[in-house]
């Protein structure tokens, strides 16, 4: 999937202009990068566009960290320079649009890294009756 095709994915799902989409997939991406291993980000990195990779490149981050629900979307809310009800909608549409590009056992080595309720962003929301 090209670039492009993924901010409007994201910004389709999350309910944002096309530029917030790609300021939320950037800020995601790299906040993900921190919070799995550097194998498991490197094979993220080799699914999805060129132009999407530098965010998932674990060289720039410094180890492994661990960080809880919270502060994963804090993150995403400063670099994104969003509301955290804004960054908790980006992050749901990344990861689920990410799910899709990847392909499902590759996004289920990663994701199995995250604690559950960061895992649980990757999930459809439920629609009502």
């Amino acid at each position: 999937m090209a670039e492009l095709e993924f901010f409007e994915k994201v910004a389709t799902r999350a309910g944002v202009p096309p530029e917030t989409a790609q300021s939320l997939t950037e800020a995601t991406l790299r906040t993900l990068a921190e919070r799995i291993s550097g194998g498991e980000a490197a094979d993220l990195a080799d699914h999805v566009a060129h132009e999407l990779r530098p965010h998932l490149d674990k060289a720039r981050v410094e180890g492994q960290q661990v960080f809880a629900y919270d502060e994963f979307l804090r993150r995403v809310a400063v670099r994104a320079g969003v509301e955290d009800s804004v960054a908790e909608r980006g992050v749901r549409a990344v990861l689920q649009t990410l799910h899709r590009v990847v392909g499902h056992r590759e996004f289920e080595d990663a994701m199995s890294e995250l604690p559950a309720d960061i895992r649980a962003l990757a999930q459809p929301v439920p629609r009502g009756p």
